[in-house]
């Protein structure tokens, strides 16, 4: 069993969840979905693949956020 780190956020009426171990995202209606379509999601992720891919252990994470000229 391995420790998924992700981050969650609002885009338009969906709840976006994304993996910061693999580049594995999803969504859903609700925040518990959004998690659990998440975690199936990278589960199928790692079946579809062979062994060799790593799985980064994430021990501190840190959100922030700064504004950008465009």
């Amino acid at each position: 069993m391995k420790s998924l780190k992700y981050i969650l956020y609002k885009e338009g009426n969906y709840y976006v969840s994304q993996c910061l171990n693999v580049d594995v995202s999803s969504f859903g209606v609700t925040i518990q979905e959004a998690i659990d379509n998440l975690k199936e999601a990278v589960e199928l992720y790692f079946e579809n693949n062979d062994e060799t891919i790593l799985f980064p252990v994430i021990t501190e994470t840190m959100i922030g956020e700064t504004l950008i000229n465009v």
